[in-house]
């Protein structure tokens, strides 16, 4: 019953336009209280507090730098920087898109304002728009995935619900982010190498103007706060045994840092705080949370300890990393990544990996790969925004099947790929 309503609650979010979250809230109340007899109240509990508020707070410290202009001129910045060398006009697109959204606003936003960008420089410069799109859709999922970025933070919270430890969750979330920043230089690359039309380049890119001071003020937090999310674990690993850091470490939290840079941000005037406030993802908080609590409801039942039971004894050990990343491609081909697919597959992962013998970052690396490979389909978050962007309808119509018919082929194909080379290892 449960696997049939988060099945229902992604096919009514996608025909209805309904946020999938909704759906999954009802069916979460209607089979916790009247199917496991479960208290109301604790169905409210399993709204998943901790994440929602970390999601929260780190958008609204991000989203100075998307209200005041930051990232938007940092693009134009670093898109110009290969403006003597055109060839490399894919990678400058996927580099820069990475390092925006590794800096925190999450791969929608990044995606929302570079994907318009992209597709102009494909028309000024005769680019193909599949490798356009491909190369900013890989590069904001990958700085997404950057541990302290929204994806990365994201998978780190799912992790730590299903049994891994803070520690484990880091090194996991690492590792994918490592995986999801190589597989797309390797497409890219091999794209751009067989697209013929590398004679073709011709940048011609405006000279965006210099940062002002509010702009430069912001970079700086933001640069001061990632340093701060990313050396305190660091250090812990490298000196385990310092009580220093060990304290500083046991309190620290990113969500709670980020409220600090806000308010600072808010003290310096970087940015209007209703507007600031009004660009949360509030879309993907509902969907995330509503589809946690029926996730939730799935393990209060045993229903996630039966399916991953049933893949580890009915599925030969050595291909159960690649069934993982299979079906999490299918599933990203009409549903989100963040707000579905992980939700439903990390808690799985635990049992999995104790009844295979794969590690768990093989497994969780799998499921993401996997699921990213699908996320420039059409009907998938990534490819609806850059359909979005597109400057007509008759752009639009090519684009679409190109998508669909060639960017996700040679996506599940790396991904299939990645998943078999990891498995060699983990």
């Amino acid at each position: 019953m449960i696997i049939v309503a988060i099945v229902v609650s992604i096919a009514l979010g996608y025909k209805t336009g309904i946020n999938t979250g909704l759906f999954a809230i009802a069916f979460a109340y209607l089979i916790g209280c009247f199917g496991l007899n479960l208290e109301p109240s604790t169905v409210i509990s399993f709204w998943p507090l901790h994440i929602f508020f970390i999601i929260f707070s780190v958008s609204v410290f991000y989203n100075f730098a998307i209200a005041n202009g930051t990232l938007e001129k940092l693009a134009g910045h670093l898109i110009l920087r290969c403006q003597k060398h055109p060839h490399s006009l894919p990678f400058a697109v996927f580099f820069s898109a990475t390092l925006i959204a590794g800096m925190g606003p999450g791969f929608y936003t990044v995606l929302a304002f570079m994907a318009p960008l992209t597709l102009m420089l494909c028309d000024k410069t005769g680019m193909s728009r599949v490798l356009g799109a491909m190369a900013v859709n890989y590069g904001a999922l990958a700085g997404a995935n950057l541990m302290t970025s929204q994806s990365g933070i994201i998978f780190r919270e799912l992790m730590q619900s299903a049994g891994a430890t803070p520690e484990a969750a880091f090194i996991n979330a690492t590792g994918i982010f490592v995986v999801t920043l190589v597989i797309p230089v390797v497409v890219i690359t091999g794209f751009f190498a067989l697209s013929g039309n590398k004679d073709r380049v011709i940048f011609e890119a405006g000279k965006p103007a210099p940062f002002d001071a509010q702009q430069k003020t912001t970079l700086a937090l933001v640069s001061v706060m990632l340093g701060i999310v990313l050396l305190v674990p660091v250090l812990h690993m490298l000196v385990p045994g310092n009580p220093g850091i060990t304290f500083i470490y046991s309190k620290m939290d990113i969500g709670l840092v980020a409220a600090i840079f806000s308010v600072i941000a808010l003290l310096l005037n970087l940015a209007d705080e209703k507007k600031v406030l009004s660009m949360v993802p509030w879309s993907t908080l509902i969907m995330i949370c509503g589809v946690g609590m029926l996730i939730s409801i799935a393990i209060e039942a045993g229903s996630i300890e039966m399916l991953s039971g049933w893949i580890g004894s009915h599925l030969p050990a050595a291909i159960i990393p690649l069934a993982m990343c299979l079906i999490a491609a299918i599933m990203s081909l009409f549903s989100s990544t963040l707000g579905v697919v992980t939700p439903a597959l990390f808690p799985i992962v635990p049992a999995i990996a104790a009844a295979s013998g794969h590690s768990e970052m093989l497994l969780f690396a799998s499921i993401v790969v996997g699921a990213q490979a699908s996320a420039i389909s059409p009907f998938s978050s990534g490819g609806s925004l850059i359909l979005g962007a597109s400057t007509s309808e008759e752009c639009r119509t090519r684009l679409f099947p190109e998508l669909l018919f060639k960017a996700v082929p040679i996506g599940w194909l790396m991904a299939i790929t990645a998943t078999l080379v990891l498995s060699r290892f983990g």
